[in-house]
């Protein structure tokens, strides 16, 4: 691994399910000299105080893993919140970082920058070739202004300052970490709580959002941390080679998708469920099917270990054990 165990690392959303995981994958391979900030600590929409902490730590190396996010239900309510903070988070803090004179930096994006329509599996030239879907569009929006800014820094300050800011576009993830509030979670844990709760209480049927044929890909967490320290300390030969200027950006997926309803059962199996699962059609479906092209990336030599099956089970797992506290 390339990075010096003395680096200063700041992870910046390291609460969060994917930023949580890359500092234990960090920690791990015992890089120690890992900084964090609780939004309390560090609110990182604003300015002043983004510019005072990077003067003030002068970290080696950033992992973007901060934004605000959830599922269709939150995009749709929220959809203010969801472009200002985003653009204000990424803008800061990217920018600062580089008055700062941070070399290394990973952006965490996210599938739904692609056109609702992209041809499937999606790879990285399709961004910017159609409409997105608009259910997320104002997030969408800030990701792709995300992947912009890093490539802008690098064409313009790449040779003169040595910069070298790198984006990654995950698939849905879950896991350990995950957001399992009832209306603004995403559809792994939204649907583990529904089935634990119909179980619980012994519910005979569980309502699911749409028509249940829209197909997702999911990956779980600790696979994505993975993926990014990965890409992270890839040699810049070599992640040069398979990106481009003008495309710089890399797809992280599990492979393949699954149908909303066959996750449902699969979930469903998971949390012990033995009752009707039915499919509320009036509801949005969002896109009819959202699975990545990853693969640059597992042509450079990342794969992932985690299944669905053993990934839902680990995500019951976990939910079980905060779940008095949600």
């Amino acid at each position: 691994m390339s990075t010096e165990v003395n680096q200063k690392i700041y992870v910046a959303g390291h609460r969060g399910m994917v930023g949580s995981a890359i500092v234990r994958n960090l920690q791990a391979k015992g890089l120690g000299n890992i900084v964090t900030r609780t939004h309390a600590e560090l609110d990182l929409t604003n300015q002043a105080a983004v510019q005072a902490f990077f003067e003030a730590e002068k970290p080696d190396q950033v992992y973007l893993a901060a934004a605000r996010v959830g599922g269709i239900h939150a995009n749709n309510t929220y959809p203010a919140e969801f472009i200002y903070d985003n653009l204000m988070v990424q803008n800061n803090v990217i920018h600062q970082a580089f008055l700062s004179g941070v070399k290394k930096l990973l952006f965490l994006g996210s599938s739904c920058i692609y056109p609702k329509l992209a041809a499937q599996p999606m790879s990285e030239d399709a961004l910017l070739t159609g409409k997105l879907e608009s259910t997320n569009e104002p997030y969408a929006i800030a990701k792709i202004a995300g992947i912009k800014m890093c490539k802008s820094y690098n064409r313009q300050y790449g040779q003169s300052h040595g910069v070298d800011y790198r984006s990654v576009m995950p698939t849905n993830l879950y896991g350990p970490g995950d957001n399992y509030h009832p209306e603004n979670s995403h559809v792994i844990p939204a649907l583990i709580r529904r089935f634990h709760e119909a179980k619980v209480s012994n519910a005979p049927e569980v309502v699911i959002w749409g028509t249940g044929t829209p197909r997702r890909e999911f990956l779980y967490v600790d696979d994505m941390a993975t993926a990014s320290v990965f890409v992270m300390n890839l040699d810049r030969v070599t992640y040069d080679q398979h990106t481009s200027p003008m495309e710089s950006h890399l797809n992280v997926g599990y492979g393949s998708d699954i149908a909303i309803a066959e996750l449902a059962s699969a979930v469903s199996e998971s949390v012990g469920y033995q009752g009707k699962i039915s499919f509320d059609v009036s509801k949005p479906d969002g896109a009819p099917r959202k699975w990545m092209d990853s693969s640059r990336l597992n042509n450079l030599g990342w794969k992932p270990e985690v299944d669905l099956r053993n990934g839902l089970v680990q995500a019951y797992s976990e939910f079980l054990l905060g779940y008095r506290e949600l």
